[in-house]
């Protein structure tokens, strides 16, 4: 039987402790490609817990790709698993020193924009009665200038709130506290890149996070992406990058889960090339086939900057973003944010060390998950309702968005134009993507601000809108 040391007075919930000792012992090679794993129940009986924490172990680690499941045979440790942890730090020397018309929709609009969180339930009453507490306990100090790094509140509060949620482990000397992602890649791109510098990027990538970069270096070399994430293979083996941009969770726009096949390879590359992982972790606490994935930050920490954000959890006014960096780059980060806006508002990161601490962060992402999982399942029904076996359905198991691919549909920019002065505003997948000839017929529904009955009226509009498009077009070229 497998050892297992379970603790049952730790912080860290059991369904973590299993995973991370499992998950482990494959990476380390003690669990070889093709070893049998016990079954759920004989595992359970010997550690003495609930078989549903074996089950959820098991399907977390089915998911991230460690195992395999044979029906009516068992469960197998996948192959090429393998990870050599003599990690080493990148010696790379720093010094110190279309859519605008689609962005602000009419209230009559239907806006399936992604990324958008239920606003209208934002926990107001929480938030203002824990605003009045710190009103009355705050010192006069917390009005003066702010530190570049962030509050060692909040930053303590993000290494609990991880550890809790992701089992992620860091230290808040890792963390820098940003004004947002962008601005957490803004930073980045200035420490890491020059003009004669190199980076490697996914295809497709959310255009404003490459614009963001290109404002530093226009040097990129993009890499596809597919249903498991960046392929890997298509690495170049003929430039040294700065760093590897990745969305491992949920690529955006096209929701695929990294593998951890090409995980490992990436951190092979990355160490291979001397470079960082820049892993953007933007939605993944909403999870719906069972506890959120792995963070890529857990496989290399001295390689791996993770940035995350509290806009989609919470709200995007907040302007609240982290990042956990190696601790080679924290001092030169600090120069850089104090440049830039000096500190990010220190109230509020006060304030949102409260919501954390208090575990109203844990609650509200609970709520929500429920809520958007109805949303999300109220969209794919309507869709397959309304377009039947003329559409298919991608990257939904994670996040505030999914890919809908059409048949004989070409989502042209006249074609946008036209949805939107009709009522419907939709996102197709070709504008992140750097390839001219990417195709047309993919869209991307944000579904997490809108209401079941709103979802099912703008699919209704889509289809109504396409027919009479389509039938114009047939018009003109038999008139």
């Amino acid at each position: 039987m497998i050892w297992i040391e379970i603790d049952k007075t730790k912080k860290l919930p059991l369904i973590r402790q299993v995973y991370q000792q499992l998950r482990s012992k494959i990476l380390n090679g003690q669990l070889k490609s093709g070893d049998k794993l016990p079954s759920s129940r004989e595992l359970a009986i010997f550690l003495h817990i609930s078989r549903n924490v074996i089950l959820e172990a098991y399907n977390l680690l089915l998911l991230e790709g460690y195992i395999i499941s044979k029906p009516s045979i068992g469960t197998f440790v996948a192959e090429g698993i393998l990870l050599d942890n003599t990690l080493t730090t990148p010696s790379q020397n720093f010094s110190s020193s279309l859519l605008s018309k689609n962005s602000i929709s009419n209230e009559k609009t239907i806006d399936f924009r992604s990324g958008i969180p239920a606003l209208d339930l934002f926990p107001l009453k929480k938030w203002y009665t824990l605003e009045s507490q710190l009103a009355l306990e705050t010192s006069p100090n917390c009005f003066d200038y702010g530190t570049p790094q962030g509050t060692p509140e909040l930053r303590t509060s993000i290494c609990t709130y991880l550890q809790r949620t992701r089992g992620l482990i860091c230290d808040p000397s890792q963390i820098i506290i940003t004004s947002g992602s962008i601005q957490s890649f803004s930073l980045l791109s200035k420490l890491l890149l020059t003009q004669d510098t190199s980076y490697i990027i996914e295809d497709p990538l959310h255009y404003e996070i490459r614009k963001t970069f290109e404002t530093t270096c226009i040097n990129h070399y993009s890499v596809p992406v597919d249903e498991q994430g960046i392929l890997t293979a298509f690495l170049p083996e003929n430039i040294n990058p700065s760093f590897i941009f990745v969305t491992p969770s949920h690529q955006y726009p096209l929701g695929g889960l990294l593998s951890i096949q090409r995980r490992i390879e990436l951190i092979r590359y990355a160490e291979e090339k001397n470079c960082y992982i820049i892993e953007d972790d933007y939605d993944s606490e909403f999870h719906y086939l069972g506890s959120p994935v792995s963070a890529l930050y857990d496989l290399a920490p001295n390689r791996v900057i993770y940035v995350g954000t509290f806009s989609k959890i919470l709200s995007p006014s907040l302007r609240i973003g982290y990042m956990i960096l190696p601790y080679e780059l924290v001092d030169c980060i600090c120069e850089y944010k104090k440049r830039s806006d000096y500190f990010t508002n220190t109230l509020n990161q006060l304030l949102l060390s409260k919501f954390i601490d208090n575990m109203y962060l844990n609650k509200h992402i609970l709520k929500m998950r429920k809520l958007y999982f109805k949303r999300h399942n109220t969209l794919i029904e309507s869709l397959l309702s309304t377009f039947d076996n003329s559409v298919t359905i991608q990257g939904e198991s994670t996040g505030l968005h999914l890919i809908a691919m059409f048949k004989h549909v070409e989502f042209t920019e006249p074609l946008i134009k036209f949805l939107y002065q009709n009522g419907v505003a939709i996102y197709p997948i070709w504008i992140h993507s750097l390839r001219k000839d990417y195709p047309k017929n993919s869209i991307i529904l944000g579904y997490s601000h809108l209401s079941c009955e709103m979802i099912q009226k703008g699919i209704t509009l889509l289809k109504e809108n396409l027919i009479v498009w389509y039938n114009q077009i047939d018009s003109n070229n038999n008139g």
